[in-house]
């Protein structure tokens, strides 16, 4: 009887035992997630390129992919634009869902050839001392390292860290999508 017991108790103590005792610290995300509370978008000045005033609001219901740099774009900068391009692609289906927004911190011109090989990238000016006090970076980075990720609501919820593997970008966006059913 008391063997019968222990079998039958066994299982249930191990699972207190591992959730109380144990705590697992593996996570699931490759980008640190940030308290979408904390983050709304605040108002930036943000103009198109031909100088008419916009908002990020105007992409609200829809999931933003954003990157932040100068319009002197280099190396490193395009290469995020490039990844973003390429993980809405990813995205099959499910690519109407996400934008893309690079935000621009200066009002140098840019490269046509930029522009146009970034097509369906909304490039819009920003005032750089409010995108710098808006967004949060990681110790010994600056804005211009990360991709954020901004839900549908106009919240800022997620950045991915300098040089971020483009693979590990994709599963995360894959699993917001999976797991969104706004945006």
């Amino acid at each position: 009887m008391f063997a019968l017991l222990a079998v039958c108790a066994t299982p249930l103590i191990a699972s207190y035992f591992t959730y109380y005792v144990i705590k697992p610290q593996s996570r699931t995300n490759y980008g640190a997630l940030i308290d979408p509370r904390a983050f709304p978008i605040p108002r930036l000045d943000t103009t198109t390129l031909d100088g008419k005033p916009i908002t990020l609001d105007a992409y609200k219901g829809k999931w933003i992919m954003l990157h932040v740099d100068e319009a002197a774009c280099q190396d490193a900068c395009k290469k995020k634009l490039y990844d973003m391009r390429q993980l809405r692609l990813a995205q099959g289906k499910d690519m109407d869902r996400v934008e893309r927004v690079w935000l621009i911190t200066d009002k140098k011109p840019l490269e046509t050839i930029l522009m146009r090989e970034y097509d369906g990238t909304h490039m819009l000016r920003a005032n750089p001392e409010l995108v710098k006090a808006w967004l949060p970076v990681e110790a010994g980075t600056a804005v211009k390292d990360h991709i954020y990720m901004i839900d549908p609501l106009g919240n800022l919820m997620m950045r991915f860290p300098k040089d971020a593997d483009p693979n590990k970008i994709k599963k995360d966006i894959v699993r917001l999508l999976k797991a969104s059913r706004i945006g």
